[in-house]
């Protein structure tokens, strides 16, 4: 037992003496170097540079001149890019895309992507435009609750006008 605590006591010694003491790493250099105040950030461009070599290895090309790329997911959202950046690599059927994507619902977007629908898609859209419907009719209705009127009916014909035209 004696001789485990003169080893530990050894060990602490000689990594005080070689690390600069109770620091614990964090000093960098010699004896003389200055106190390193805070670790280094470690920026995350070892994914990226992986995934542009990958890319680059399948031999993808740019596509120039898309607009925008609509992912559709199955809960009626749409992943949607605007102006992104689309390379293929069509002997292994596989496509890129890259940029800034956004997580938006399905009606925020409609007019523009009724051509981009599937046939997957079309439940959401009849489930969407039934919503609609059933909001269009419960605003008219609470409209109309109020006016009992018929001021939107055409007036019938008080004269004749066939006669008025003979006159002149």
């Amino acid at each position: 037992m004696a001789d485990n605590n003169e080893m530990e006591e050894a060990r602490a010694r000689m990594i005080a003496k070689r690390f600069g003491g109770k620091a614990a790493g964090a000093s960098t250099g010699g004896g003389g170097s200055v106190r390193r105040k805070k670790k280094a950030a470690i920026k995350s461009t070892g994914d990226d540079k992986k995934i542009t070599a990958v890319v680059k290895k399948l031999g993808a090309t740019v596509i120039p001149g898309i607009e925008e790329v609509n992912m559709f997911r199955n809960d009626s959202s749409v992943l949607h890019f605007a102006n992104p950046k689309v390379q293929s690599a069509v002997q292994s059927n596989t496509f890129v895309v890259s940029g800034t994507g956004v997580n938006r619902d399905i009606s925020e977007l409609l007019p523009g992507i009724i051509s981009q629908l599937g046939p997957e898609n079309m439940e959401n859209l009849r489930a969407l435009a039934e919503q609609f419907q059933q909001q269009a009719a419960a605003a008219k209705g609470g409209a109309t609750e109020g006016n009992d009127d018929d001021d939107d009916d055409i007036p019938d014909l008080v004269e004749n006008f066939e006669e008025t035209s003979k006159e002149k």
